[in-house]
């Protein structure tokens, strides 16, 4: 169709002054000076914000979601292909009962259901989609109290993560009437099942204040059990396995506090160890000894020790799992005889039991080039018995039952590909690219057996970069619509996740941000090196911190990218963490550095802030999504770098916005609806690379 006229956003006089530095911001007139009332209620967004994102959203659907549409749907109904509508869980035994939560064909949102735990007839606990009606539904979870008789079930109805807590009776299978209203996390009982702990946010939107709900009371009666004064700590609320403790949790990114309420008398909070600048820990409970992964005293990559739960502080810390370099311990369950860690080596995970009666130790180990590892506890602290997961890039999701007494292992599920998967058309594969500084970048690839490497192929290469978040290698049903057609999809395991360890996170934040993106860089290069791909044929892709990323390497080397995803990017980073009024700007200091506080760490941000390294030149086609209610990537961030973009590139190349009206971060709502997304995320993807 013909190419109409993109919009244009004004430009507004915005000047600010920061270490004597004047900038000047003439798309600052994109944020909603209300924005926090507009994350509750959408419709009071500024007339003449909303007229220039619909203009945007206008001009995508005609350009690109229009013509585009039969291929999207292609898409869509080749990912809803390959899963299992009706699919089901696997049941979590708990007392006398075993919980479970399946999907419905055809329906968007999870069924809760629980049966006896020796067999017997279903009862539905909760339908989400009954509950979720026509518009956002957020699902926050439900938990059962513990004498099974009661639900605590959360939603989100704007995608601003403002929470409304209902209480059903199990014995009717209604809504008592009793809820809870903007609430941040939670829905923890006490041992009791009479009252519920619960998180709710500041007037920043930070979770900051725990107050415990006594059933039958008012809201505003909720007593205040614990509040952070650190607008840079976010609190959250939990219990032990053991269900001893309630434990609250304050932190920032790099460090932490816990506090304990003995879950039977309700009493004072009672401190752990006093937060301590980038000391991390995490606590559990078995018999009166607390469980502590932390990396105190230079564990960079976390060691496990103990200490009484009466007299916890740290100079009572005594090693259980030493330190060991190189091996990063990321996540512990306790159970009445077994401790189970989950420990990354080499790049890859694995899982190690711990037999706390004679400290003898066994290692589960899986023997594929490249996979993802995952575990969880269940319900129930006296068990032998933990369910992990197991996927690769060929290889569907499975779920096992591990005996921890005789080490067997009993395969409970195995994911099921309607539409028909063999792995053995496929091959996965680990490389490495190297850094401009040495340092040797994982690379995860994915593609159709036989690929010649002559690099004629297209390529998607994602990352992200930030927070410790490590990139799994796992399973997909979506990127198989990429990889079907021809493509390498990749994935980069860059520095400032935990892929190669702690010290992989560190060298990619704050003054090391800069390896985030020549780490990336030099996997595209490898990539084109290797003939896997070639110069302009990949679509970089990534979202939320991974957006920032399209941004940086958009300004940096435009000439490598056929094309560049950036979902939620972001990209306005400068402006963000010099106000301090936005919900994670504090908390997010210690990742980015403080340009209020420091020039030095002022002028290093300013270096790669993708707005404000926007400049004349050619770039490649870009396609940004956003969520108007977000309020971790804040709706203007990427409005505001798509319209310095339009007003500064000097190519024809296509640039595209696309804003969810009554979204937040995460997107859609249902699972269809997401499908539908990554649908519309690939198509571009195809087009870019000359496939559509």
């Amino acid at each position: 169709m013909p190419r109409s006229l993109p919009p244009v956003a004004e430009k507004r006089q915005h000047a600010a002054t920061f270490h004597g530095v004047t900038r000047q911001d003439p798309y600052h007139w994109l944020r909603a000076g209300n924005w926090q009332e507009v994350m509750q209620a959408p419709e009071t967004l500024a007339p003449d914000i909303r007229d220039y994102l619909e203009a945007e959203n206008k001009y995508f659907a005609e350009q690109f979601e229009a013509p585009h549409a039969a291929l999207r749907e292609t898409i869509f109904k080749e990912i809803r292909g390959r899963i299992k509508e009706d699919d089901s869980g696997i049941p979590s035994p708990d007392g006398s009962w075993a919980y479970n939560s399946r999907m419905v064909e055809g329906k968007q949102y999870p069924v809760l259901v629980r049966t006896p735990r020796e067999g017997g007839e279903e009862q539905v606990l909760l339908d989400c989609n009954v509950e979720a009606g026509e518009d956002y539904f957020g699902f926050g979870g439900g938990e059962h109290d513990p004498t099974h008789s009661l639900l605590a079930w959360s939603a989100d109805r704007q995608g601003s993560e403002y929470y409304t807590l209902h209480i059903r009776d199990l014995s009717t299978g209604k809504d008592t009437g009793e809820v809870l209203e903007k609430i941040a996390d939670g829905g923890v009982w006490s041992a009791d099942s009479k009252s519920l702990y619960y998180t709710e946010f500041d007037d920043k939107h930070r979770p900051f204040r725990v107050r415990r709900h006594v059933l039958g009371t008012k809201q505003a009666d909720d007593a205040i059990v614990f509040e952070e004064k650190d607008p840079g700590f976010f609190v959250g609320v939990g219990k032990t396995l053991s269900e001893k403790y309630i434990v609250i949790d304050a932190h920032d990114h790099q460090t932490s506090e816990v506090w304990l309420i003995d879950a039977l008398t309700d009493g004072p909070p009672l401190l752990v160890a006093a937060r301590l600048t980038d000391r991390e820990y995490d606590v559990d409970e078995r018999n009166g000894e607390l469980f502590i992964l932390t990396n105190a005293g230079g564990a960079e990559d976390f060691k496990i020790v103990t200490a009484p739960a009466d007299n916890p502080a740290a100079e009572n810390w005594a090693d259980l799992v030493p330190h060991t370099e190189g091996v990063l311990i990321l996540d512990i369950i306790v159970l009445r005889n077994h401790l189970i860690r989950l420990e990354r080596h080499e790049g890859l995970p694995r899982l190690v039991v711990r037999d706390l009666r004679s400290g003898k130790e066994e290692t589960v180990r899986f023997e594929e080039e490249a996979y993802s590892l995952g575990m969880a506890a269940g319900y129930e602290f006296d068990t032998a018995t933990i369910r992990f997961t197991y996927s690769s890039p060929t290889t569907p999701s499975r779920t096992y039952d591990l005996d921890l007494e005789t080490g067997a292992r009993t395969l409970r599920k195995e994911q099921e590909v309607p539409s028909g998967h063999d792995p053995a058309d496929y091959e996965t594969r680990r490389i490495f690219a190297d850094a401009p500084d040495g340092e040797r970048v994982p690379i995860t690839l994915l593609y159709r057996k036989g690929l010649g490497l002559d690099g004629k192929a297209p390529g998607l290469l994602y990352g992200y970069g930030a927070y410790g978040i490590s990139m799994p290698a796992s399973f997909s049903v979506s990127a198989l619509s990429l990889v079907d057609r021809g493509f390498v999809y990749a994935t980069a395991h860059i520095r400032g996740g935990m892929d190669k360890g702690y010290r992989w996170y560190r060298l990619g934040r704050r003054e090391h941000k800069a390896n985030t993106f020549s780490d990336f860089i030099a996997a595209a290069e490898k990539l084109i090196a290797d003939g896997y791909t070639s110069k302009g044929r990949i679509v970089a892709h990534g979202g939320s911190a991974g957006g920032m990323l399209m941004g940086v390497i958009a300004n940096m080397r435009p000439d490598l990218w056929a094309g560049i995803l950036a979902q939620v990017p972001f990209v306005d980073v400068l402006n963000t963490m010099l106000d301090e009024t936005l919900p994670l700007t504090p908390p997010e200091w210690p990742e980015w550095g403080n340009p209020l506080a420091s020039a030095a760490e002022y002028d290093r941000i300013a270096t790669y802030s993708p707005y404000d390294n926007v400049r004349a030149g050619e770039y490649p086609p870009i396609f940004a999504l956003a969520g108007l209610t977000d309020p971790r990537v804040t709706y203007w961030e990427p409005a505001k770098w798509v319209a310095k973009l339009r007003a500064s590139k000097t190519d024809t190349n296509p640039l595209y916005l696309k804003t969810h009206m009554g979204a937040g971060h995460q997107g859609a709502s249902g699972r269809f609806d997401r499908y539908k997304e990554t649908a519309l995320s690939y198509a571009f993807a195809l087009w870019a690379a000359g496939l559509a």
